[in-house]
């Protein structure tokens, strides 16, 4: 490694330690309790008498993984992770790339892992931990996480519909509708029945005086509903819906439990997915009190893939990221956002994160050289030529800077990292098959629910007996049961249809007022707080 200051010293034995090392080693020893992340790096040589460390405490600070594809970042998360496990903090992954499950498992020696541990002054010891596996929908091997139409809420949920500003204060139009009338939206079955209604002639008044409901941005949001399920979302939505308490448990011998969230699918579904890790974030922030600085946090969420959330994110959608990811602190949740480059984040989240720690970048392209600047920019002043150091970073390098335990920022140290204790690499599927049948969520989430709520008051509404002329007979035929149609002349009318031939639906949408509507408030993601 080069640096821009000229030593006073060798690293030899007896040598003068160099000003610029014994200035980095002093913002490094901290007296309470920390993660170990590596040894310094200095002229090329690996100083393992100088250890690069977290704080506990500020780990609700948040923080920043990056780097190129293939640098080593999820081996980074993979040891700041067992670490927090081990001293009893739980933790949120998103195994995106299908290798993190390897951490409830013992790590394999073999010469590349103890020879960096002995270069790092490590004792590696092989070590599993506590893991609890769990897949999106149900769409993988782990125990299923889903979520209700009502409490992911407009915002995110036009996020992913990928709506324009309007639709998506339409939306919010649709939802507060629902909030209050108590008809709950459990999946998008019961979303598509409520926008029905609400565009047929006897539904449209319902939301004139708060601006309407025209049909066009209607069909926009029904088409894009339409669409969203083609594509094998429907499991996503729906009951029972994961309770994030679930993340914060702790096994019987006090280590935090490891919450591995598979996405197998996500080069399919990348924003569903970025979008749905930021329902559990907004969750968490619902339901946790307000604990202030603590001596280590409640939960640690490493967010990766994280540009896929603020791509194309609107300024509403980014303002609530931001605020959710300033108050959260408070809570006792720390998150770090996984990414390539810091560019990837915007400058007002960027601003909130107190670690960062910056594998290498790429610097082959105009845009490149222009992203390897910008994180330059980022980095607080230090004897290192950033530019060229980035550069020439190896996998499981990186440099570092964090919070010291009073709250300022510790010297920018280039870092060899720590070789994690877990194993480094997927579990076999038998295996993991294995520990998620014996999981203690899997009975209460294993099972779909579809009990009442919108799509059912409709049709019970639907199905009701028509009215009679005074000859006694019948003055129209009774719209059939939702979701059955045929072809041809004979057939029958749609879900939009049916709605307009109901004359009770009305009746039914305003009085049904429950318990469940009246309690609904809405966070700064429009996400539902529900009575646990």
């Amino acid at each position: 490694m080069t640096s821009s200051a000229e030593p006073a010293g060798t690293a030899g034995a007896g040598a003068p330690t160099p000003a610029p090392v014994a200035a980095i080693a002093s913002g490094y020893a901290f007296t309470g309790p920390a993660l170990d992340l590596g040894a310094l790096l200095w002229d090329g040589q690996c100083r393992p008498d100088v250890q690069v460390r977290i704080p506990l405490s500020v780990l609700n600070r948040h923080g920043l993984v990056a780097g190129a594809t293939g640098t080593g970042k999820t081996k980074t998360l993979q040891l700041i992770a067992e670490q927090l496990s081990a001293q009893g903090v739980p933790v949120f992954l998103a195994d995106v790339k299908g290798d993190l499950s390897g951490i409830a498992r013992p790590g394999q020696g073999g010469t590349r892992v103890l020879g960096r541990a002995a270069e790092v002054g490590q004792r590696w010891t092989a070590a599993g931990f506590p893991a609890e596996f769990l897949a999106l929908g149900g769409q993988g091997r782990g125990v299923p996480v889903r979520a209700t139409i009502t409490s992911f809420g407009p915002l995110l949920l036009a996020k992913i519909l990928q709506l324009n500003h309007t639709q998506e204060q339409s939306l919010g139009l649709i939802f507060h509708y629902a909030d209050t009338k108590g008809l709950e939206l459990i999946d998008l079955k019961d979303l598509h029945a409520v926008v029905a209604f609400l565009i047929s002639d006897e539904g449209k008044a319902e939301l004139r005086n708060i601006g309407g409901l025209s049909t066009a941005t209607a069909g926009v949001i029904l088409r894009s509903l339409t669409a969203f399920e083609a594509q094998g979302m429907t499991d996503f939505f729906g009951e029972p819906e994961f309770d994030t308490a679930d993340l914060l448990r702790t096994a019987p011998d006090g280590r935090g439990i490891v919450s591995v969230l598979e996405l197998p699918a996500v080069q399919d579904q990348p924003l569903l997915f970025s979008t749905f890790l930021m329902w559990l974030l907004a969750d968490l922030f619902h339901d946790l009190p307000e604990i202030g600085d603590a001596d280590k946090p409640k939960l640690v969420f490493f967010f990766d893939e994280a540009h896929l959330l603020f791509d194309d994110a609107s300024k509403a959608f980014l303002d609530s990221i931001t605020r959710t990811v300033r108050l959260i602190r408070s809570k006792g949740v720390g998150v770090f956002f996984v990414t390539q480059t810091p560019k990837d984040v915007p400058s007002d989240v960027l601003a909130q994160l107190g670690s960062r720690v910056q594998h290498a970048l790429r610097a082959f392209t105009p845009e490149d050289q222009k992203a390897l600047k910008a994180t330059v920019g980022t980095f607080p002043r230090s004897p290192y030529d950033l530019a060229e150091l980035l550069t020439g970073l190896g996998t499981g390098e990186a440099v570092v800077t964090v919070l010291s335990e009073n709250g300022a920022p510790t010297p920018v140290a280039a870092t060899r990292l720590r070789a994690p204790e877990s194993l480094m690499g997927p579990v076999d599927a038998a295996e993991l098959d294995a520990t998620v049948g014996a999981s203690d969520l899997r009975g209460r989430y294993a099972q779909a629910v579809d009990r009442e709520s919108a799509f059912e008051k409709l049709q019970r509404a639907t199905d009701t007996p028509t009215e009679t002329d005074p000859t006694g007979a019948p003055a129209t035929a009774a719209p059939p049961a939702a979701g059955q149609r045929h072809t041809g002349h004979g057939e029958e009318p749609s879900l939009v249809e049916q709605v307009v031939q109901s004359g009770m639906f009305k009746s039914l949408a305003r009085s049904v007022g429950t318990q469940l509507g009246r309690e609904i408030t809405r966070s700064l993601f429009g996400t539902a707080r529900r009575r646990r």
